[in-house]
């Protein structure tokens, strides 16, 4: 007999029926689907509707040939079918499938409204932020669009009731739905194979798009590495490095401030060309600016401990950082005292041998709020310790400059030279104009923090032999290219993520011993982070093997001495 109000068929197995009640709970009603076919429509999910940036690159990048780009979208349907139905087996499909609808949203909400591409160096820098900087990309909108594209097809997928079979009987329709699937994949991209290859070669950032597959083997590779790294320990490096000119006796005590800066771009610098006033306080110091530096990576990750690193951009990988000492431990094999101060993630391990100090813990609440600080507390900071500086120093800041998006937070009031302002963490409330306006008040507002360093370095100069050198980190997308933020893979990076500005500021006694003319030179001529190591050994007068004059900016410019 049929349940009461329902026909007969939907009480005995049909695709839709009632299910029984439990312990004197009501019945409840749930749809009910093979397992193929669950696993066919969730392919198809994944590949329609959280692939807007592969579809759209691909439509671009093969000039809209509709043909060519519906046989790639068949092959690539075939691979995700023959992939769902792969794993359809009992208990494991749902939270594969869960799994992959989660990611796939996430993966899907960054590359389509930044542009972003998620590869190692992106996880890397994912991985590493902090709760306070993550928590901005957490938006609403974002919340919205994960309920929508994640957790809503996720809850109707355990919602729905997946007819199983016996295994062999599973073998054999999963088989027959497997091999044709892949065989029509591989006519697929045989068809026009040369096209591929010759787009995949001119584009390498379209497949790493590909959702959520790519990603997601790029995370594994990532975790895998990870745990590795952990038994990795620093090999020495410059442990026979000494001072060129003996102890602080005689001298002064020279003090190197070293700001690490965070994601300016050069491009928005007025010191390099451009038409707003970004500098207005560095332009009256007697600094050097050299407008033609580009940066190791795009991400703090990779470029941090590449810019500390012995090793130059083309011979950095994260394993070698990891593997050799970096430029704080040489200085510190050479008797200098070090020092990092951090007001950002932290030092990347760049710091792990020397004195690391967070800025953020126990930050004058004026600058200070959700866990996070502006750069106002490095000079708070510097008031308090610079007369306490007796021997040769270098001291590092590491700034939260203009990390995005929430561009807003950077800067001080007073400092909203550019309005309207983007006051939002989601871009999206904000047009371009605004969201460019945000950033250059943070350019702003650094620049002010680098003329507040170097005044309170000029007050020392009594005392101490003072000079500043700071360089930022990555730049930073605004737009151009429908992109935003920054992280894109360098070898298709555009110039705006990887030309950063570098500021060289000599004290008197430090002015002193170099050939003014030679360094103005040398300000027009391309530089990169390559040259930090090796600088800042040259400027302290730390001689070693492992210093390269060649990478010394300072060197050929020395009066009198022999590189």
């Amino acid at each position: 007999m049929a349940a009461r109000g329902l026909p007969e068929t939907l009480s005995k197995g049909h695709p839709m029926r009632e299910t029984t009640g439990k312990a004197g709970f009501p019945a409840v009603w749930r749809p009910q689907l093979g397992s193929i076919a669950v696993s066919i429509l969730t392919a198809l999910y994944l590949l329609a509707l959280t692939n807007r940036s592969f579809w759209s690159k691909g439509w671009l990048y093969l000039d809209g040939r509709p043909t060519t780009l519906f046989s790639i979208a068949v092959g690539i349907a075939c691979l995700y079918i023959a992939f769902c139905v792969a794993v359809s087996l009992k208990y494991v499909m749902k939270p594969v499938f869960i799994l992959l609808i989660l990611a796939s949203a996430a993966g899907a909400w960054f590359m389509d409204r930044y542009g972003v591409i998620i590869d190692m160096e992106m996880i890397r820098n994912a991985a590493e932020t902090n709760s306070a900087e993550a928590g901005h990309l957490i938006t609403p909108g974002f919340v919205l669009h994960m309920l929508a594209y994640g957790v809503l097809p996720a809850a109707l997928l355990l919602w729905v009731k997946v007819r199983h079979h016996t295994f062999f009987w599973k073998l054999r329709a999963n088989l027959a739905i497997i091999l044709p699937a892949l065989v029509i994949a591989l006519v697929a991209g045989l068809s026009h194979a040369r096209v591929y290859a010759a787009t995949v070669r001119a584009h390498h950032d379209w497949f790493e798009t590909l959702n959520p597959f790519v990603p997601l083997v790029t995370a594994v590779q990532f975790a895998a590495g990870q745990s590795a790294d952990r038994n990795v320990v620093a090999a020495p490096l410059g442990t026979d490095a000494r001072i060129g000119d003996g102890p602080v006796t005689g001298r002064k005590p020279r003090l190197l401030v070293v700001v690490a800066g965070e994601t300016a771009r050069a491009a928005n610098f007025s010191l390099g060309g451009y038409a707003r006033e970004t500098n207005p306080e560095l332009k009256t110091k007697d600094i050097r600016y050299f407008g033609d530096t580009t940066s190791c990576g795009t991400a703090t990750a990779v470029s941090l401990p590449c810019m500390f690193s012995v090793y130059t951009r083309a011979d950095y990988s994260h394993r070698k950082g990891l593997e050799a000492e970096n430029l704080l431990d040489v200085l510190a094999h050479a008797g200098v005292a070090v020092e990092w101060w951090d007001n950002n993630t932290g030092s990347k391990k760049i710091a792990a041998r020397v004195r690391e100090r967070s800025l953020i813990a126990g930050g004058n609440p004026r600058d200070c709020s959700g866990g996070e600080c502006q750069d106002q507390v490095m000079l708070d900071a510097l008031d308090a310790w610079i007369g306490s500086v007796k021997a040769d120093t270098v001291l590092v800041l590491h700034q939260i400059g203009s990390h995005g998006p929430s561009y807003y937070l950077r800067y001080p009031e007073a400092f909203r030279r550019f309005r309207p302002d983007c006051r939002s963490a989601e871009f999206s409330d904000c047009t371009r104009e605004e969201i460019v306006n945000a950033y250059d008040n943070t350019i702003a507002y650094t620049d002010h923090i680098l003329a507040g360093v170097i005044d309170r370095l000029q007050k020392a100069e009594g005392s101490l032999d003072v000079s500043m050198l700071y360089m930022s980190d990555h730049g930073e997308s605004l737009g151009e290219l429908g992109l935003y933020l920054h992280g894109a893979p360098y070898m298709i990076a555009p110039g705006e993520q990887t030309h950063v500005p570098f500021v060289l500021w000599l004290g008197e006694d430090a002015k002193a011993a170099y050939s003014g003319a030679c360094l103005d030179a040398q300000t027009v001529k391309p530089q990169s982070h390559d040259i930090l190591f090796h600088t800042v050994l040259g400027m302290m007068r730390v001689e070693t093997k492992v210093r390269d004059p060649a990478l010394d900016l300072m060197s050929s410019c020395r009066r009198g001495a022999v590189s």
